[in-house]
């Protein structure tokens, strides 16, 4: 790994508020998976992974693996796994 980051993301990046999910979608799907492995979102896994792309199914778009802070890795099915009575709990980062 060299020392050399890709500026995209820069290291400050702090949600300016934060709104809970009231109903499911792709969108929520996906962030119900960031949240399970320990992330608030895509923007901060991705930063503190240094990772340029994640693992997607690709017929869903849905999230496939997450690496969680400790190492250990999540992996999700092709179907939806935030079931309704979860959506609620799905906190959604406005930047």
């Amino acid at each position: 790994m060299s020392g050399e980051e890709s500026g995209a993301i820069s290291c400050d990046v702090k949600p300016k508020s934060m709104t809970r999910a009231k109903q499911w979608s792709d969108d929520i799907e996906n962030l119900y998976r960031f949240q399970t492995a320990g992330y608030r979102d895509e923007v901060e896994y991705m930063h503190i992974k240094q990772v340029e792309m994640v693992d997607r199914w690709p017929d869903t778009g849905f999230v496939k693996k997450l690496q969680r802070k400790d190492n250990t890795f999540y992996y999700y099915n092709k179907q939806r796994e935030c079931e309704d009575r979860e959506v609620h709990k799905v906190k959604v980062y406005i930047y």
